[in-house]
Order: C-alpha cells, then structure tokens, then sequence
C-alpha cells in the first residue's frame, strides 16, 4: 500500500536528502524506496524512474543555488563584494550539499523548460556580478566558465581532503576570489589569447 501524503515533489525531496547522505553517485530507487517505507514500484508512481529523478533532482539543486547567490549578493556593493559573496555562497552550498551539488554540474537540456529557466536564475545571478566588472555578452560567457572552473575545482578538491599542505584553507579561497577579481578588473577583450 502507498504511503499516505507521497507525491513527486516530496520524492525528489528525500532524493536530494539521501544524495547528499550517501553521494549523488550512489543515489538509488532502492535507497529512496527503503527511506520512504514503500516498495520501489510505488515511486514509479510519482517518477518515472531514476533519470527522471535525477533531472527533478538536477532542477532543485539549481534553484537552491540559484536562490543562494541571489541571496547573498549585496545589490549596492561594489563587484568584488558580489564575486566574493557568490563564491562564498557557492562553496557554502557545495559543502551543506554534497549530493545535490554535482546534480548542477552538467548542461541543462535548453529544451527541458524547468531546468533551462532555473539555470538561466542562476547565471541571471552571475551575469550581475560581472557587469560590475564591465563584462556582458562573449565576456561574460568566459568569464563565468572561468568563475565556475575556479570554484568548482576548489570545491571538489576540499570536498575529498585534497588540500593537505599546512595552510589555512580559508585564507587560500580568499586568494582565489582576490586572483578571479583581478582577472576580471584586468579583462580586455582586445589582449591577444595564449
């Protein structure tokens, strides 16, 4: 018998619990059936099967990211109070979301309307940001892979102890997002590319 009050966004819900528990990688129908005391057929009810729920699970994840940079950008400051304040949120998210997080990772389909728009908020975010630093169409662009580069591998080499050397790793993001901030002040779409 189905549990009581089980819907599809309650499923994606525990999804992204058990993700975030056990690793996006490790996500399973089984694991979220056994969470939820139900038989792995009943999810099929409300999802239809684990792509399906990782796409729901990739849509949460960018709007909770979304929702983390638009909120920690302080729209008076000046950029590199936004850069620091979207990297600081990023790293922040990744570390409280360690399963959901690689759920963001991969290019949404343009075509998949709830996934496009949530990833089109989060580079609204982004996009803001680096105005400030006077960069927009093609600039922007590569900035932005830039800024995600940057913070994503900072992020994941945290994530699995990779920082070893006898240094604050605080104080070393701040570097980082110092480093990004000078690129960004230095940018010039008329430099010749390496």
């Amino acid at each position: 018998m189905p549990r009581a009050g089980l819907s599809r966004e309650f499923v994606v819900a525990e999804a992204a619990q058990v993700a975030d528990e056990v690793g996006y990688d490790r996500l399973t129908l089984a694991a979220i059936a056994e969470r939820l005391g139900v038989a792995v057929p009943s999810l099929y009810k409300h999802v239809d099967g684990l792509g399906e729920l990782r796409r729901d699970l990739t849509v949460l994840a960018l709007r909770e990211l979304g929702v983390a940079l638009g909120s920690a950008v302080d729209r008076g400051g000046g950029a590199d109070d936004g850069l620091r304040a979207i990297a600081e949120a990023y790293r922040g998210y990744a570390r409280a979301h360690p399963g959901r997080y690689p759920a963001t990772l991969r290019a949404v389909d343009p075509h998949d309307h709830d996934a496009d728009e949530a990833s089109r908020a989060l580079l609204q975010t982004v996009f803001s940001v680096l105005a400030l630093y006077e960069l927009s169409g093609d600039d922007a662009i590569d900035a932005t892979r830039a800024l995600r580069a940057a913070l994503h591998g900072f992020v994941t080499l945290e994530a699995v102890g990779g920082f070893g050397l006898p240094r604050d790793v605080d104080r070393s993001f701040a570097r980082l997002v110092q480093i990004l901030d000078t690129a960004f002040r230095d940018w010039s779409p008329e430099r010749k590319l390496l």
